[in-house]
């Protein structure tokens, strides 16, 4: 397959850490590492134990998502392969190895098939409600029927990652243990600044230009990215302060979250230093700071 092709000619060669980042990002494999990282982060901050299907079905759900996602945005190539103006590499790149992705994809949901009988069955429970409302808005912003001039009064994608994303991460904790469900409230808000932080990023630096489709919150906020990193970042650091003074242990998620923040506040001061496609991986590359504070679990 070319998909395969792509790979192995690149393995052929030296591969610079800046080419693998793309490629990371280009296969859709970044959410899917963030999200199975984070949720494996928040339990063992926690000292729950997970069952062993929980992250490989966390990591194919999420690579699912994200996969169709980019196949149906850039679906419009199918009838008029001229209209790139509103794709990105990634959707290009997907367009181009379509019946790859789509294979994997057929694949993917039958491993994860398999995996969800062997999930905690409230974890399932609740995965399945939050399934059903990401798949009606999945539906929503990908209907055919709702003319482009509808963009602005759909739930724009930064503030949808901000709720599904955290969401996803969480429940398999929550669900384990339900008397946590408080003391992690606040992280989970927390992170899933980020998550909105990390979109509304890539967002502004994608889209240069003046942002008039866009959600007004998408414009108010791209307006004030700085800020909102701070804002962020700050958060972040009075609520681990917070953890620590009451001994719960989960300060390691709210210094993630800082850290995270940081990061993304110095890739919007140096964006015009880095290639688009880099800046989009590195980008995500951002929200993999629980490896750093590995050291600091119980």
């Amino acid at each position: 397959m070319a998909i395969l092709t792509t790979i192995t000619q690149a393995s052929r060669s030296v591969i610079r850490p800046a080419q693998a980042l793309q490629l990371w990002h280009l296969l859709s494999l970044d959410a899917p590492s963030v999200a199975t990282l984070w949720t494996w982060f928040v339990a063992r901050t926690v000292s729950v134990t997970l069952p062993p299907a929980t992250l490989p079905s966390m990591f194919l759900a999420v690579w699912m998502l994200y996969a169709a996602d980019r196949l149906l945005d850039a679906r419009q190539l199918f009838s008029d392969p001229m209209h790139t103006d509103d794709l990105e590499a990634r959707h290009l790149f997907h367009h181009r190895h379509a019946t790859a992705f789509l294979t994997a994809l057929l694949t993917a949901s039958v491993a994860l098939a398999t995996l969800l009988p062997r999930l905690f069955a409230e974890a399932l429970r609740l995965d399945s409600i939050l399934a059903a409302l990401l798949f009606g808005w999945f539906l929503l912003i990908h209907a055919r029927a709702l003319p482009l001039s509808s963009a602005h009064r759909r739930l724009p994608k930064e503030i949808a990652v901000g709720i599904f994303f955290p969401a996803a991460i969480f429940i398999p904790t929550i669900a384990r243990r339900p008397d946590l469900r408080l003391n992690l409230l606040p992280h989970a808000l927390l992170f899933a600044a980020i998550c909105s932080l990390n979109c509304l990023s890539i967002y502004a630096w994608e889209h240069s230009h003046p942002r008039s489709t866009a959600h007004w919150t998408t414009r108010l906020s791209t307006r004030h990215l700085s800020g909102l990193a701070v804002t962020v970042t700050l958060s972040g650091i009075a609520l681990a302060a917070f953890s620590v003074a009451r001994g719960t242990g989960l300060w390691p998620i709210a210094a993630a979250c800082s850290i995270s923040a940081i990061s993304l506040l110095v890739l919007d001061v140096r964006c015009r230093r880095f290639a688009t496609i880099t800046l989009r991986a590195t980008a995500d590359l951002a929200l993999l700071t629980p490896i750093l504070l590995i050291p600091f679990l119980k």
